[in-house]
């Protein structure tokens, strides 16, 4: 039986989403909790996710899928019952698991339902604060005080002309064999009314570094050290450049990771698995 976990996370404490031998990380610890609840032999669940964030970056949206044994002398009794009753389930695994951690829900998944695969898009948000009478001591875990101001419009303008099918060479850690070549679906600026300045981004999947390393472009637009077009200078560059700073994982949050229909999803894993041949273009961002 496949469940799809809804989840989210302050990323602050964990080295990142994959599990890591003598570190702590959020798939490490969701799949203890989720073995020691349904009581079945440690290594017997695998846990896959939408988006795997790295060390320091959080999540609202995070979504997971695992397969788990229907047959109560898989596991108990007690396990069997609670697949079954899934609020119960999701009740106590976060009974178990940290309160940096909470499950929002699980639910039995659609027949081709798998959390990477089927995955339409990922949405992500990076908060900043640039003015330093506003910068906020509780929100300092996941808010990026800036020290000068930012034009936003310039920001914004800037972040347009990268929407489209592109290779982000550019913005993205190299790892060999690995594309980067990314569908940015949207991204823009907005500066909200309590002067918190965001940066939404929106693609297919994203790979190594990329929303920082854009992030980090857009700020060095926004202080203006650039000009807007200098963004599409550096995409069309293809190789990183100096000037472009790779900002704090703290300011990012996955927000959102979106699905087709139940009636959609087999031929959407289809097509990405067709086009997805390393690990590490599977929604990485860090």
């Amino acid at each position: 039986m496949r469940l799809r976990i809804d989840l989210a996370y302050d990323g602050g404490d964990f080295r990142g989403w994959a599990s890591q031998p003598g570190l702590r990380t959020v798939q490490a610890e969701l799949t203890a909790a989720l073995t020691t609840v349904l009581r079945l032999p440690e290594g017997s669940l695998r846990v896959t996710c939408a988006g795997r964030t790295d060390s320091g970056v959080h999540a609202r949206g995070q979504v997971v899928h695992v397969d788990v044994p229907e047959a109560p002398e898989a596991g108990s009794p007690t396990a069997a019952r609670q697949v079954t009753q899934l609020d119960i389930l999701a009740r106590r695994v976060n009974g178990v698991l940290d309160k940096t951690v909470r499950v929002h829900r699980i639910s039995e998944a659609p027949d081709g339902f798998d959390a990477r695969f089927a995955a339409l898009w990922r949405r992500y948000a990076y908060r900043i604060v640039d003015d330093p009478a506003r910068a906020d001591p509780l929100t300092r875990n996941h808010v990026l005080f800036w020290p000068r101001r930012l034009d936003v419009a310039a920001m914004d303008e800037a972040a347009r002309s990268l929407v489209g099918l592109h290779d982000f060479a550019a913005f993205c850690k190299h790892r060999e064999g690995a594309t980067t070549i990314r569908t940015l679906l949207e991204f823009g600026w907005t500066r909200t009314d309590d002067e918190l300045v965001v940066g939404h981004v929106k693609a297919d999947a994203f790979c190594h570094s990329m929303v920082r390393a854009l992030v980090g472009c857009m700020i060095a637009i926004g202080e203006g050290r650039q000009d807007p077009a200098w963004a599409v200078e550096i995409l069309t560059g293809r190789r990183r450049d100096q000037g472009v700073v790779v900002v704090p994982a703290h300011g990012l949050t996955l927000e959102e990771v979106a699905y087709p229909d139940a009636a959609g999803l087999a031929d959407r894993v289809a097509q990405t698995a067709a086009r997805r041949t390393h690990a590490e273009t599977d929604g990485a961002e860090g």
